[in-house]
């Protein structure tokens, strides 16, 4: 398990308009692409510069491709990053104002403390 994977994964997601766009629209396939080609490029390097070993364990990888901010949240991502790339997404599919949000707050309120450790 790599909580700085999935925590790279959801930043560099959000960050991207397309990104968010096509991991909306296809989950799984962009999780695929994004571990096969982006999870060992690093960060603030040069160009062509990567590492080798980074990968999502299974049930990070299944979580991502579920859209599962619960399961990340309890594997130790970020709730911050979460909540953002989230919002990105489905804030659009509600008619209220801060509909997506409370909808997150009631997912994760079986959560108590002490919370999943989110430092990486």
């Amino acid at each position: 398990m790599s909580r700085y994977l999935l925590n790279k994964f959801l930043f560099t997601v959000d960050r991207d308009p397309d990104l968010v766009e096509r991991y909306r629209d296809d989950p799984q396939g962009t999780v695929a692409w994004w571990e096969a080609n982006e999870a060992n490029r690093i960060l603030a390097c040069h160009i062509g510069e990567s590492s080798t070993w980074l990968a999502f364990a299974d049930d990070e990888r299944a979580a991502l491709a579920g859209h599962d901010y619960p399961a990340l949240f309890a594997l130790g991502a970020h709730p911050f990053l979460t909540l953002t790339l989230f919002i990105a997404m489905f804030e659009r599919d509600n008619s209220e104002p801060l509909e997506f949000q409370k909808e997150y707050a009631r997912k994760l309120a079986h959560m108590s403390l002490p919370y999943p450790d989110i430092a990486t």
